[in-house]
């Protein structure tokens, strides 16, 4: 299958690549057409695919099925759940406390609780999934669960909290804290009525999961039942954009904050780390290339690539685990995904 979906990749990089520069509805419209076979050749039910520009919404793709026994279309204002990319919205939290001087990058978990079983390891190590000296790389998105404590310490409040604050500053109202949010009492982390309701209604819209075997799908269950540091974020790929452009216009985090959190150290022998501050980094033909992915078990999948000097950002969401489970993303290489690969083809050349 792997084999399958990069030919697909690698035919269409060779078909865009004759594609006149200027013919950006022709261009759209191919990539459109590959995210379409891609999705079938990998059994995906239903996707949406979104690419935001320097101010706003540039194109988007919903392909498939939210709900298949229903036929119900994918939209673009379908809710998923975002898995690891969860993570992006807690390295952001954690770093505006940074600048504003609650903690230091260098500040170990202990200081926050001194039980935690990782109390010897720093906010650093945890944002960069790193241990040791010189830093050693192992991706373990579940160690983002121990920074809650951080965030308690800085905001006074839980990181639930702060994330339904950002869903209302940024006007991001297709999303919800987690998926027990509207079973919340409030004021409960600071949840209102009205909130309540709009978190049952997005909750209700929710894309149904799906295991996927030999491109049979089956209803399944999701992974994560709650909000914490590493999973169970909800939003559409609608909403994400908004919270893209957020990030991207420095409304988040200072520019030199986000430059620091988009820069791969060095780890043993000086080689370069596959992992910021938050995100993945890498280069691909000379350029920047930040990135974060997500994935449920037999339930759904998620990816958003960032072309920082080109001002764009591909953001792919699922209802099933079919972007991500059969490829190694977690290594630190996102051209191993074909739906990044005909991205990054089309749009860095």
């Amino acid at each position: 299958m792997r084999k399958i979906l990069l030919a697909v990749a690698v035919a269409a990089v060779l078909l865009i690549a004759r594609a006149p520069l200027h013919a950006d509805l022709l261009v759209y419209g191919v990539f459109g057409d590959y995210v379409d076979a891609l999705r079938t050749q990998a059994g995906i039910p239903g996707l949406t695919a979104t690419i935001v520009g320097i101010e706003d919404v540039l194109w988007e793709h919903p392909s498939g099925q939210q709900n298949v026994e229903r036929s119900i279309a994918a939209r673009a204002d379908t809710p998923y759940q975002l898995d690891g990319l969860t993570q992006v919205f807690m390295a952001s939290v954690v770093l505006r406390c940074v600048e504003d001087g609650y903690v230091s990058l260098d500040d170990t978990l202990g200081r926050f609780n001194p039980t935690n079983p990782d109390a010897s390891a720093t906010i650093r190590q945890i944002l960069t999934h790193t241990s040791g000296t010189p830093a050693v790389f192992a991706y373990h998105p579940e160690r983002f669960n121990s920074l809650v404590d951080v965030v308690r310490i800085c905001t006074g409040g839980s990181f639930r909290q702060t994330v339904a604050a950002g869903f209302n500053r940024f006007a991001m109202v297709d999303s919800a804290p987690g998926p027990d949010a509207a079973r919340l009492i409030p004021p409960a982390d600071g949840i209102s009525n009205q909130m309540l309701g709009r978190y049952s209604d997005v909750l209700q819209r929710l894309a149904t999961p799906y295991s996927v075997v030999q491109k049979r799908a089956t209803p399944s269950q999701y992974t994560a039942t709650t909000l914490t540091g590493s999973s169970g974020l909800i939003t559409t790929a609608r909403d994400y954009a908004k919270f893209d452009l957020a990030l991207r216009h420095y409304a988040l985090l200072r520019p030199e904050t986000l430059a620091a959190a988009w820069h791969a150290g060095g780890g043993v022998n000086g080689a370069a780390l596959p992992h910021g501050l938050g995100w993945f980094v890498q280069t691909y033909n000379g350029e920047l290339v930040v990135w974060q992915f997500g994935v449920g078990d037999n339930a759904s999948s998620s990816l958003v690539v960032t072309v920082p000097y080109r001002y764009l950002t591909l953001i792919l969401m699922a209802n099933s685990d079919g972007l991500v489970r059969p490829l190694p993303l977690a290594a630190g290489d996102v051209t191993v995904s074909p739906f990044a690969k005909v991205f990054l083809g089309l749009f860095v050349r």
